[in-house]
Order: C-alpha cells, then sequence, then structure tokens
C-alpha cells in the first residue's frame, strides 16, 4: 500500500494522531467487523436509526477509512495555497457560467436536451439519486455541537440553510421527498449498493467530525462549488414538467458571491490552526475533498438509464402480485396472462407476444395502442395498477422513436399542476406548529411563548411534547441548545419536532 494510503488508513484506525483542532476523540472501536462500497446501503439505512450502535459505528468508521483510500487516486484541483481558495472558486463559477451559457445558445438553437431523452429517463434521474438527496447537508451534523466555537460557523450556518431554518418548504429533505411523491417515484430503497455510497459517506462523516474535521471542511468545500450539471437538470427538468426547485434552490444557495460556495472556502481558512502544522491541515481538507468523487455521480446515474431494461425490470416486480389474477379466457401468443406472468425471466417475450399481436404499437403516440387504453382513464381495466412514474417508463416506451429528442414529455396519464408556486405551497402544508414561537429564559429555566397554541395535530404532538419536555430541564441558552443538537440530526430534523428544534437552535445561536 502506498505511504499515502497508509497514512489516510492510520488515520481511522488505531491510536490516533494528534488532532489538528483540539476538538479531542473517542475511543477506538473494535474494527472487526468492516464494511466496503458493496456494504454501502446497509450502512445508510443503519446510521439512519436515531442511535447507531458502537459496531454501525465503528463500521461507519471502518467504511470511511476505505473510502478516502480509494479517493487518494483521485485528483483534486484545489489550489496548492489556501489563500487562493476564493479565486479559485471564481474561476470555477465563471468557467461553469460559460459553460451555461453555450448550452443555452445550443438549446436556442434547435439542439436536444444534453441529459434527460425522455421524461421517465428525468423521473428515473430523480430516484437514482434519492439516497444522496435524502441525507442532504448530513456531512455538517457533526460541526453543530460546537456552535460555541466562532471557528465553526459558517459550517453551521450553511447546515442550518440545509435544514430550511426549520422552515418545512425549504428544508432539503423535505422538498426532495415531496418531489419524489408528486412523480410517484417509490422504491428508490430497491436501488442497489453502489446509489448509496455518497448517501453513506455523507452519514458517516457526521457520525465522525471529531476526528474528522479537516475531512468535513474539505469534503464540505467541495460540495457547495456550483456544478454545470445542476444548472441543465434544472433547465430539463422544467421542460419536461418536472418542478425544478429543488435544483434551482441550490444554485441560489451555493452561488460564490455570498452562498454557501462562499462560505465553505472562508471556512477552510477559519478552522486553519495557528499553533499546528497547516500543510498537513490542508492536506487533510484535500483528503475530504477527494470523497466527493466516490459513488456514482450525477453523469453516471444519468448515463446509466436503459429505457428497455427500466422498463422490464418494473414489469417483473409486477408480476408475481399479478400471475394468478387474470382471466384465462384473454391468451397472448398462444399463453394465458396468468402462465406469461407466473413464469420468470419471460418478460421481454411477453412484451414481443403483446406487440406481435398489436396490442401494442411501438413508434406510434400510446393512445394507438390498446394496452395503453388498459392503463388509463377511470373505468380501464388496469386502471391503479401501475403508478405515475411506471406509466411514464410504459408510455415513452411505447411512443419510442414518435418521441423527438427534444420535445416536450407532458404527463400521459394525469394533469397535474406545475407551478412552482403551487408546489411549494403543498410543502409549506407538511404538519407542524406555526412560525413565531419565541424561546425565553426565567431563573426556573426556559419556556416557549404561547407554547401550548403552537402545539401540531394529534398525529405528532407526541414528538413535539418530547422535544418541550427536554428543554424544561435546561437552566440557560446553552444548555437548551445544547439538548436541541440532537433533534437537529439526519435523522431528526425534517420531522415536526426536528423543524421546530431547528427553529428554536437558529433563534437562539443568533440571540
Amino acid at each position: 500500500m502506498a505511504h499515502a494510503e497508509q497514512d489516510l488508513m492510520a488515520r481511522l484506525r488505531g491510536p490516533h494522531a494528534p488532532h489538528l483542532l483540539g476538538l479531542g476523540t473517542a475511543g477506538a472501536p473494535d474494527h472487526g467487523a468492516s464494511l466496503t462500497a458493496h456494504d454501502a446501503k446497509e450502512l445508510y439505512f443503519g446510521l439512519l436509526h436515531a442511535q447507531p450502535d458502537a459496531v454501525m459505528l465503528a463500521q461507519a468508521r471502518d467504511f470511511l477509512s476505505r473510502q478516502m483510500a480509494a479517493a487518494a487516486h483521485t485528483d483534486a484541483d484545489l489550489p496548492s495555497d489556501m489563500s487562493d481558495l476564493a479565486l479559485w472558486m471564481k474561476s470555477n463559477s465563471a468557467a461553469v457560467g460559460r459553460q451555461y451559457r453555450d448550452y443555452l445558445a445550443h438549446r436556442r438553437n434547435g439542439g436536444p436536451r444534453r441529459y434527460f431523452q425522455t421524461k421517465s429517463h428525468a423521473l428515473y434521474f430523480l430516484k437514482a439519486v434519492a439516497p444522496t438527496k435524502l441525507v442532504d447537508g448530513a456531512w455538517l451534523y457533526g460541526v453543530v455541537p460546537q456552535w460555541r466555537d466562532a471557528r465553526y460557523a459558517e459550517l453551521i450556518r450553511i447546515y442550518l440553510e440545509e435544514l430550511g431554518d426549520g422552515d418545512p418548504g425549504r428544508n432539503h429533505v423535505l422538498l426532495y421527498k415531496a418531489l419524489l411523491a408528486s412523480h410517484e417515484c417509490r422504491q428508490w430503497e430497491a436501488l442497489d449498493a453502489s446509489h448509496f455510497v455518497q448517501g453513506a459517506i455523507q452519514l458517516s462523516l457526521a457520525q465522525h467530525t471529531e476526528e474528522l474535521v479537516p475531512e468535513v471542511i474539505g469534503f464540505n468545500l467541495g460540495y457547495e462549488q456550483l456544478p454545470l450539471h445542476l444548472l441543465i437538470c434544472a433547465y430539463e427538468l422544467n421542460e419536461l414538467g418536472i418542478d425544478p426547485y429543488y435544483f434551482t434552490l441550490h444554485v441560489t444557495i451555493d452561488n460564490a458571491a455570498s452562498g454557501h460556495a462562499a462560505r465553505a472556502a472562508q471556512s477552510v481558512l477559519d478552522a486553519l490552526p495557528h499553533l499546528g502544522d497547516q500543510e498537513a491541515f490542508y492536506r487533510r481538507v484535500r483528503d475530504g475533498y477527494r470523497l466527493n468523487a466516490m459513488g456514482k455521480g450525477t453523469l453516471e446515474v444519468i448515463a446509466g438509464f436503459d429505457l428497455e431494461r427500466e422498463l422490464l425490470a418494473m414489469l417483473a416486480t409486477k408480476a408475481p402480485v399479478g400471475a394468478s389474477l387474470h382471466s384465462d379466457s384473454c391468451r397472448i401468443g398462444g399463453r394465458t396472462v396468468n402462465e406469461w406472468l407466473s413464469t420468470p425471466g419471460q418478460m421481454r417475450d411477453f412484451v414481443n407476444a403483446l406487440e406481435k399481436a398489436g396490442w401494442i404499437r411501438r413508434h406510434e403516440p400510446p393512445e394507438n395502442s390498446r394496452f395503453w387504453a388498459l392503463l388509463t382513464g377511470d373505468k380501464g381495466p388496469m386502471f391503479g395498477v401501475f403508478n405515475a412514474y411506471e406509466r411514464q417508463l410504459i408510455h415513452d416506451w411505447i411512443a419510442g422513436d414518435s418521441l423527438s429528442a427534444s420535445s416536450l414529455a407532458s404527463d400521459p396519464y394525469r394533469n397535474r399542476e406545475r407551478s412552482s408556486a403551487a408546489w411549494r405551497k403543498r410543502a409549506n402544508a407538511c404538519p407542524g406548529p406555526e412560525f413565531g414561537e419565541e424561546l425565553r429564559f426565567t431563573d426556573d429555566g426556559p419556556r416557549s411563548s404561547g407554547f401550548a397554541a403552537l402545539l401540531p395535530p394529534d398525529d405528532v404532538r407526541e414528538e413535539t411534547r418530547l422535544l418541550r419536555d427536554t428543554l424544561a430541564k435546561a437552566k440557560n441558552r446553552a444548555a437548551a441548545m445544547d439538548l436541541l443538537v440532537p433533534w437537529l440530526s439526519p435523522v431528526h430534523h425534517h420531522t415536526p419536532a426536528g423543524l421546530l428544534a431547528t427553529r428554536l437552535f437558529n433563534q437562539a445561536l443568533r440571540a
């Protein structure tokens, strides 16, 4: 193993070297059970439990060490001198702007979409990146307990904004959940482990920030830079009738002037040790920066879409349910539908038989196909069998060449309201207390003015009462903030109690 890899592995194993930022270290757990990238999915869901056990935390450390060792072979385009970070960031932003202008000129001149051939392609992308988007910002959670230290003020500010400052209409995880739900992009949990690597890295960093602060800062520096693919995705999603607000929100808050990109660069300088080895600190920042390259990236996910493969895989998951629900009176290719569906591995042949029998007319508007008529309309014999995403796959596969690469693929089944304003209004309807609550302190402890009136509906009241009872134990502002910290975790922050806790923490932080 190369010296660089040995250094990275040693950093997370065995006796720890002195920590550059003086945040202390937890005891080194047993690494008997290790996880590779193939086990990222198990780790991902394990870390989303309220209290990961010692074995899971040890696995997360080992997983990070392996990912860092693999990332050591990738390029880090950071400047050699930390003082050049601001110039580097602005230069990158300007380059992305030029490339995006070229893309727009290409589209104005009649060029096709660059990323998404069809609407189903775009919806596949939304589902495939869900494991990462649904832990958005998680890598910064570990700095929140250090709210007393001014060196981490920018990082904490970034994290709170990822949480929407407790506003359900701006909380990134809730926004993405709503986006998936609006298009019925379900079963993202069934994705293979490769889609969970980046999310597992972010959750693991959140659990081990105390000993990996420079790496977390470096990871954040890379993640908050504005990439070209974000701009193009937002443009093409909007073109396809998919609300792009989640993506456009990141375009605005990650700006290089005063947004997360600028704050991320400043946070490197803020945390720079004055007495420690600054060069060693920056090497670790670069190591964390490289972690952004691990797992499936946006372009790899987009390039991995195959419409027919996705269609057949979807039909195969449906087959066991419908294998005994069809009448034997209908025969396709000399076999009953039940026979087709009860025989594993027959989806390709079954679809071919449907096409040959005239039930499907490929490369024509789907409305010309008898099979499509079964799925649509309230009185369709197969109404409700396929959700919106699945119907879009069927629609686009049947349409085939009749959909030009640059055409707009409208929703083939349901005429939904598409405006960003209307969608955000629905997001704001998430259950939770009204805004405007104020956390005050007396000699007897904290009290929330008018708290009883702020209690949410019965289905979430107990959780919020638990938060109130927890705060009642605090004797001062600092103690209350410490008690609020766990509610800001990737597990809780998007829940009604977590949203309330975020607002109270933010209010107390500014006091």
